[in-house]
């Protein structure tokens, strides 16, 4: 999607916006409506057929809604966009547009929990096939391509533990290969990073998350070229309902408008954080590529610009030592979401990937004694005092 606007965060506040003809309003107007009335038989025959501009049903299309996806698709530089209800909605309709019974799927081995029991779970019950495999492997990629293999699904970094995987490679091999790239961008949002830049073909966002970032939407979008998002909202998107609500893509709209300040502050308090933990005695490793020690760390300045705002971290004690720690916290609420202004911490092997098996965790490097903090807006002294508290009354419990 080009854009008038060179700069990212311009275009945060500007791209996509349409103005209000009818009365000017500087704010997105809402369109709260669920259907839209046509002036005549003739007129509604022709949007019906595709041979006319308008809209519809809010289901197939909606002024509000539409803004969020022409903001999301310049920031992205793609062609366009398509909002969701959900994430996993963003994840269920672009897979499944393109996925049919005997088609063969590689996915990363660790990606948020949902989007495997999708791939796991119920896609088996349809007949396509999922290869899960340690994508910075890049020869067990290779090894994993079948006949069939039509698809490749990841994250970078990935969810929890926060792998970063080299998206210039992963380009090349799905367009050597001829398979679909679909690579899940909501941890870092593309103030951070852009994977079309490495060729990928369609960019999920959970946009409840950053792309929100206040808490009080749940949400999700697709980002590619125009006849991948047609095919997607002619078929899976519109014939299993998916569909975002005006009102929640109107307050993404509003949020997207301090997307770029909101990740400074967000970066800048996680690279302390994880500085602080790395150097704690109770603490037994810290996953962050802002941490030099971290393979991931090459990618920033080239495939990244920084490291995001989520970090996770092993203790040097027992998973019910964990389960102590952040029972203590006292500013860190403990939610099983990231990208708000609140500070978050949660146990993925029990919460947000509980539906791996412990074999499947292991497998995929999830441990029994990861956390996840999504590092939020506070000032980020009072982020570590509260983490310091936490881990001192852990210690003296362990004594």
């Amino acid at each position: 999607m080009s854009s008038k606007f060179a700069h990212l965060e311009t275009q945060c506040i500007h791209a996509g916006k349409v103005k209000d003809a009818q009365y000017g309003a500087l704010a997105t107007p809402l369109y709260q409506t669920s259907t839209f009335v046509f002036d005549n038989a003739e007129q509604g025959a022709a949007r019906f057929a595709g041979e006319a501009e308008g809209f519809i049903y809010t289901r197939l299309g909606n002024p509000t809604t539409r803004e969020l996806e022409l903001k999301v698709a310049a920031l992205e530089g793609m062609a366009d966009a398509a909002a969701t209800a959900t994430g996993m909605g963003a994840v269920a309709a672009s897979t499944m547009a393109f996925l049919q019974q005997g088609d063969h799927l590689i996915a990363s081995k660790a990606i948020y929990g949902c989007s495997f029991a999708l791939f796991n779970h119920q896609f088996a019950r349809y007949g396509i096939e999922v290869s899960f495999v340690d994508m910075t492997d890049h020869q067990a990629i290779e090894q994993a391509l079948r006949p069939n293999t039509k698809m490749l699904f990841a994250e970078t970094p990935i969810n929890p533990n926060l792998v970063v995987l080299d998206l210039a490679f992963i380009g090349a091999f799905c367009r050597k290969h001829q398979l679909i790239s679909i690579i899940d961008n909501t941890f870092l949002t593309p103030l951070l990073q852009r994977p079309a830049d490495f060729g990928i073909d369609i960019v999920i966002h959970s946009a409840t998350k950053y792309l929100n970032g206040h808490g009080d939407v749940v949400a999700g979008i697709i980002v590619s070229d125009a006849e991948r998002i047609t095919t997607i909202k002619l078929t899976t998107l519109k014939d299993m309902g998916a569909t975002i609500s005006p009102h929640d893509a109107w307050l993404i709209i509003r949020g997207l408008k301090t997307l770029s300040v909101r990740m400074e502050r967000h970066c800048a308090n996680a690279q302390k954080v994880a500085e602080y933990l790395a150097t704690h005695a109770a603490v037994a490793k810290v996953y962050y590529p802002g941490l030099p020690d971290h393979p991931g760390y090459k990618f920033i300045g080239s495939q990244m610009k920084a490291a995001g705002g989520v970090l996770a971290f092993e203790l040097n004690g027992s998973l019910d030592d964990g389960r102590f720690f952040i029972n203590q916290c006292q500013l860190l609420s403990l939610a099983v979401s990231l990208g708000d202004a609140e500070s978050l911490i949660q146990h993925p092997a029990s919460m947000t990937h509980s539906p791996y098996s412990a074999e499947e965790r292991r497998a995929a490097g999830i441990s029994d004694g990861l956390i996840r903090i999504s590092v939020g807006l506070e000032h980020v002294d009072d982020i570590i005092s509260d983490i310091e508290q936490a881990l001192v009354k852990m210690c003296a419990q362990q004594k």
